[in-house]
C-alpha cells in the first residue's frame, strides 16, 4: 500500500537567544493543521517525545546466530566431503577428484569476485541499522489535534508495539489559529538529539503547521518528498489496536514505584531458559501479585487495584517491551493496564496531569498486531451500509468525540449499529478509540480513505463463504441478561464442527471455541477461527430475519 508524503523542509528544534523552537514539518498533501503554542512543562516533554522515539526504533524480533562462516566452510569443503562418499564407488574416484580440482578452482574464482562486494554490503547495512536506523525503515508518525488534545501515535519496527502520547492543551499556551485535524510529521533521528537538549530555563515553542517551516518559503525545491511503499501490514497494525482497545478486559491500577520494580527487576535478569513470562495473580479484594518466570520471582504491589470478581491468572510474554515506559517512571502519577487474557494484547496508560502516554503490546513480540492478531473479529459485526458509516462520521467530525451511546442518540440509530458502524470506520483508518475516555475519536490515518479490500483477512472471506453456502446449519441462539450464545454445526471436507461464541450486550465476543486446528493450536491469540466468524455472521442473519417477521406481522 503506498503512501506519499510531501513535507516543506524537514522538522527541527533550533535554539537562539536562550529559547529553543521545536518545529514539526507537516504532510503538505494533506489537509492543514496548524498549532503553535509555548510548551509549559520541558522535561515532561522531552522525555515523553523520547519514549515515543524508543517505540518507534524497536525491533526486539529474534535474530538467530550467524552462520555465514559455517556456510562459507561448507561450501569449501563440500567437494571433499563428496568425494570422500564417492570414494566408495572406487570406479569413480579418479573422475571425481579431477572434477574436485576444477570445482575448487571455479569457486575460488567466485569468492574472488564477490568477496569484496559482499563484505561491504554487509557492512554497510549494519552500520545503516545501528547508527542511521530511520534511514533503514520507519513509517512517520501520525500527529492529531483536536479541542482538547494533541497527541501522536506511532508503531515499532517489529510491529509488536503501538504508541500514542497524548498531551492536554493546558500543557500549553497557545499563539494564533489552532487548525484541527490529522497530518503526519517527518521525525528522525537528528530531532530526536535536539530533543535532548530542552532545558526548563529555556523557553519552549511547538510549532506543527501545515506549511511546514514557517521561517522557510514555499519553493518547491524546499519540499522534502517521501513516498514509500508501505507494507499492508502496518496499516492492519494500527488499525487491528483501535480494535484490541474497544474489548472488555480485566484493569489494573499500579503505583509508579510498581512499574519501576518491574523495569528494574527486568534489566538485572536476563532469562537463559523458558518460559518467559509475567504471570499476573489476581484474587478478590487483594492487591496484584506478579511472578516473574522462569526464576518465579515474586513482586508485590501493595498499592494496587484490579477489577477482577474472581481468582485468575493472566500471562504477559514480551515483557522486555516494558522498557520503553522507563523514562517516563519518574514523572508519572498513575499507571493503569488493560488485560485482555493470557497471551492476548496488553495496554498501559502512563499519565500525568496534561498527558497521558499508552504502549499497546501483541501477545508476544513475534505475535505481531498485524499478521497474527484479528482482533477487529471479536467486535460488533452488524452488516452498515456505506451511507450510514458517513452519517456516522460525519456527527462524530462535528465534535471530534463520542461516546457509541451519544452518537446513537444524536442519529437515532440502534447502539449495535452504531458500534458496527464505527468499527468498520476504524478499519479504514478514520477513527480510533480512546482507551482513556472509552470514545470514539476522529482520525484519518491516511489522507485517502484506505483500501479495506487489501486488508480483509481471508478467515473472514472464508466465513463468509461458507455462510453464503449453507454450511452453516443447527444454529441455536440463547439469549441471557448479559447477552446472548450461539451454537452451530458445520460440514467442510469431511469433517464435523460444532463452534460456538459468546456475545455481551455491546456486540463484542467475550468466549469462543470449535474443534478445527486453527483453534486448538491458537485459541483466540490470533482472533477467531473462520468457523466460529461463520457461526457469529449467520446467527446475526437469523436474528435480522426474525426482528423483520415480528415488524411485518406487528404492522
Amino acid at each position: 500500500m503506498e503512501f506519499k508524503y510531501q513535507y516543506a523542509g524537514e522538522s527541527a528544534v533550533s535554539q537562539q537567544d536562550g529559547a529553543t523552537a521545536v518545529s514539526f514539518a507537516a504532510d503538505t498533501l494533506r489537509a492543514p493543521v496548524q498549532f503553535i503554542a509555548e510548551i509549559r512543562h520541558h522535561v515532561a516533554f522531552r522525555e515523553a517525545m523520547s519514549a515515543l522515539h524508543r517505540v518507534v526504533l524497536a525491533d526486539l524480533r529474534f535474530r538467530g546466530r550467524d552462520h555465514t562462516a559455517y556456510l562459507a566452510w561448507l561450501q569449501a569443503n563440500e567437494s571433499n566431503l563428496l568425494a570422500e562418499f564417492m570414494s566408495q564407488a572406487g570406479v569413480l574416484k579418479e573422475q571425481v577428484a579431477a572434477l574436485q580440482d576444477e570445482l575448487k578452482a571455479l569457486r575460488k574464482q567466485k569468492d574472488a569476485v564477490l568477496s569484496p562486494f559482499l563484505k561491504a554490503q554487509r557492512a554497510y547495512f549494519d552500520h545503516l541499522y545501528q547508527h542511521n536506523r530511520e534511514w533503514w525503515y520507519v513509517l512517520d508518525p501520525v500527529i492529531t489535534v483536536h479541542p482538547d488534545l494533541v497527541f501522536f501515535e506511532c508503531f515499532s519496527q517489529d510491529e509488536s508495539a503501538y504508541a500514542r502520547l497524548s498531551f492536554d492543551h493546558t500543557f500549553f499556551e497557545a499563539h494564533g489559529e489552532t487548525v484541527y485535524g490529522t497530518t503526519n510529521i517527518d521525525y528522525s533521528q537528528a530531532l530526536y538529539d535536539e530533543f535532548q537538549r530542552i532545558r526548563p530555563y529555556h523557553p519552549t515553542r511547538l510549532e506543527i503547521a501545515g506549511t511546514g517551516l514557517s521561517v522557510q518559503t514555499a519553493a518547491a525545491d524546499q519540499f522534502v518528498e517521501h513516498k514509500i511503499d508501505v507494507p499492508d501490514s502496518w496499516v492492519r497494525g494500527f488499525l487491528q489496536v483501535s480494535s484490541a482497545m474497544a474489548q472488555p478486559g480485566i484493569k489494573l491500577k499500579l503505583d509508579p514505584m510498581d512499574l519501576h520494580n518491574i523495569c528494574h527487576l527486568l534489566k538485572r535478569c536476563k532469562e537463559r531458559v523458558g518460559p518467559r513470562s509475567i504471570r499476573v495473580e489476581l484474587a478478590p479484594e487483594q492487591p496484584v501479585k506478579m511472578v516473574f518466570e522462569p526464576w518465579n520471582t515474586v513482586l508485590e504491589c501493595p498499592r494496587s487495584s484490579h477489577s477482577a470478581t474472581e481468582t485468575q491468572t493472566i500471562r504477559l510474554w514480551g515483557r522486555r517491551r516494558l522498557l520503553q515506559l522507563e523514562r517516563l517512571i519518574p514523572l508519572a502519577t498513575t499507571v493503569d493496564v488493560l488485560l485482555l487474557g493470557s497471551g492476548m494484547p496488553s495496554f498501559w496508560q502512563v499519565a500525568a496531569p496534561g498527558w497521558e502516554f499508552t504502549l499497546g503490546l501483541s501477545g508476544w513480540t513475534a505475535n505481531d498486531w498485524s499478521r497474527c492478531g484479528q482482533f477487529d473479529l471479536l467486535g460488533a459485526r452488524h452488516s452498515v451500509d456505506h451511507a450510514t458509516c458517513e452519517r456516522i462520521l460525519q456527527t462524530l467530525a462535528q465534535q471530534f468525540t463520542a461516546t457509541v451511546a451519544q452518537l446513537a442518540q444524536q442519529c437515532a440509530l440502534d447502539p449495535e449499529v452504531v458500534a458496527s458502524g464505527l468499527l468498520l470506520l476504524s478499519q479504514d483508518g478514520r477513527v480510533i478509540y480512546d482507551l482513556s475516555k472509552g470514545a470514539y475519536r476522529l482520525r484519518e490515518l491516511s489522507r485517502e480513505p484506505l483500501k479495506i479490500s487489501q486488508l480483509v483477512s481471508e478467515r473472514e472471506n472464508t466465513a463468509a463463504a461458507l455462510v453464503v453456502a449453507g454450511q452453516v446449519k443447527k444454529i441455536q441462539i440463547e439469549q441471557g441478561e448479559s447477552g446472548y450464545s450461539v451454537t452451530a454445526q458445520i460440514n467442510v471436507n469431511g469433517q464435523s464442527y460444532t463452534p460456538y461464541c459468546r456475545i455481551d450486550v455491546d456486540e463484542r465476543m467475550t468466549d469462543a471455541g470449535c474443534q478445527c486446528h486453527f483453534y486448538t493450536q491458537n485459541r483466540l491469540y490470533r482472533g477467531p477461527c473462520e468457523h466460529i466468524i461463520a457461526t457469529r455472521l449467520a446467527a446475526q442473519r437469523d436474528m435480522v430475519r426474525q426482528k423483520t417477521k415480528s415488524a411485518v406481522s406487528v404492522t
